[in-house]
């Protein structure tokens, strides 16, 4: 079987069975990654780029070969690099569980229950909850969810696309790394520098795929592109920007603004000033349109690669 199509067939199998099951509840390879990752950086942490860099590629790139030595192994059967591309990508994609964590927000603020709404935010985002009131949580799972659309779906698809399952595996420790060190605190400021470069160069494609099919699925494309041209590059994220700005043109709302980390304020550029400010329903919105993202997003890897080995086999 050509290798298009088991990525089509294993991608396709593993959003389903994410649809169904969610992420898995015991011994999510995720998880084991982080400990592993953890491990390693308590032999290798020095407040230095270097080291940091070593730790980097020492866990993104072990992962990868790993994925590289299962695709391997499985390679003479058809059916069992299916089953494999199946479950790396239920592993590493993680739609189902943004979907639900941004349900129980939303119903939890719907019931007028902001205290359950702030104790339930940490599991989608790193935000203060303390510090927002109910349209300010809806605001913060709304930008959780268009990002997630981009680091828990689509960026994975898109590697599994160019490289099959250690593109899939090796773009989820990255992501993973960046959210373990990824981040400017004292300790990892420059041990973490690596890790966060490293999300940056590998979120680019998908985050930019995000944006246009969160335009081609959105109830405003034209206010989709819109906000993404006007705003994206004033975001301090490179690949949260485009994906945020887009999500707020389609769903006609803003999004951006004051918000606090870790006791840390960030004054953020507002993305699509002329829309409304976001509402408590608007969550569900948002929800709705990640899935139709991740769905034409799984379409459209397929279809590339697809065109990669027709164009392949024509020039043989």
């Amino acid at each position: 079987m050509r290798a298009d199509r088991v990525f089509a067939y294993g991608a396709a199998a593993g959003l389903v069975t994410d649809l169904l099951l969610g992420d898995p509840r015991r011994g999510h390879p995720v998880a084991a990654f982080g400990r592993a990752a953890g491990a390693v950086e308590r032999v290798l942490w020095r407040d230095h780029r270097g080291w940091g860099s070593l730790h980097a590629v020492v866990c993104a790139g072990g992962a990868a070969a790993l994925g590289a030595l299962a695709a391997r192994a499985v390679r003479p059967s058809p059916a069992a690099s299916v089953a494999l591309t199946g479950a790396a990508t239920w592993a590493v994609v993680g739609g189902t569980s943004l979907a639900r964590e941004a349900r129980v927000i939303g119903r939890a603020l719907e019931a007028g229950d902001v205290e359950a709404a702030r104790a339930r935010l940490p599991h989608l985002c790193g935000r203060d909850p303390q510090t927002l009131d109910a349209d300010g949580i809806a605001r913060a799972v709304v930008e959780s969810v268009a990002e997630n659309t981009s680091d828990a779906v689509v960026g994975a698809l898109v590697w599994g696309a160019v490289a099959g399952v250690p593109g899939l595996v090796g773009f989820r420790a990255v992501n993973t790394l960046d959210a373990m060190v990824g981040h400017r605190s004292p300790r990892y400021r420059r041990f973490g520098w690596a890790s966060a470069r490293l999300d940056d160069v590998a979120g680019w494609p998908g985050a930019r795929l995000t944006a246009v099919l969160a335009a081609v699925a959105g109830d405003d494309r034209r206010g989709a592109v819109r906000a993404w041209r006007a705003d994206a590059g004033r975001h301090p994220s490179p690949n949260a920007g485009p994906v945020e700005a887009s999500f707020a043109g389609a769903l006609g709302v803003r999004l951006g603004g004051t918000l606090s980390y870790g006791g840390r304020v960030e004054h953020r550029p507002v993305l699509n000033r002329d829309g409304r400010a976001v509402a408590v329903p608007d969550i569900e919105r948002a929800v709705r349109l990640s899935r139709r993202v991740g769905l034409l997003a799984l379409g459209a890897c397929a279809a590339a690669r697809l065109v990669v080995s027709l164009v392949k086999g024509h020039g043989k």
